[in-house]
């Protein structure tokens, strides 16, 4: 994973893709970052965990933004999310995800929102870069009594 987003630096630096080699460069920087503090090379799982992280981070920059009232901010962040989510496998769709959450619940026993919590973690750790983190929580939610 680090080797392809080496790769795509080169190619976005070479083509002259300004906001996509801003994108991986800060990635790259992160990772660099994360490797220092971790004292050790990260795998592809943990490389996945940073890109979920800066999309997350800019879906909520987005929705500041559009309450502010800067399109401009706006759409820089959906153009630098929609280059991070090139690094994620294929998303579950909502009946996948809907599906696989009941298969957890019904293995956990769970049933109430209280159990909420034990599901979402089975549920992210399975399909783990594979369904967003909100998403989940809304249909987890919408599951359990």
């Amino acid at each position: 994973m680090k080797e392809r987003i080496r790769k795509d630096l080169t190619v976005a630096l070479k083509a002259g893709q300004k906001e996509r080699l801003a994108t991986l460069r800060l990635l790259l920087s992160q990772m660099k970052n994360e490797e220092i503090s971790r004292g050790k090379e990260l795998t592809s799982q943990d490389v996945l965990v940073l890109v979920q992280r800066g999309i997350k981070t800019r879906r909520d920059s987005v929705e500041l933004f559009e309450r502010g009232g800067r399109t401009d901010l706006v759409a820089r962040e959906k153009e630098q999310i929609a280059i991070l989510e090139d690094y994620l496998p294929l998303q579950l769709n909502a009946q996948e995800l809907k599906q696989a959450a009941l298969n957890i619940i019904q293995e956990l026993k769970a049933e109430t929102k209280k159990d909420m919590g034990r599901v979402m973690k089975a549920l992210l750790e399975r399909h783990a870069g594979k369904v967003d983190g909100r998403q989940a929580s809304q249909t987890v939610a919408s599951l359990l009594k």
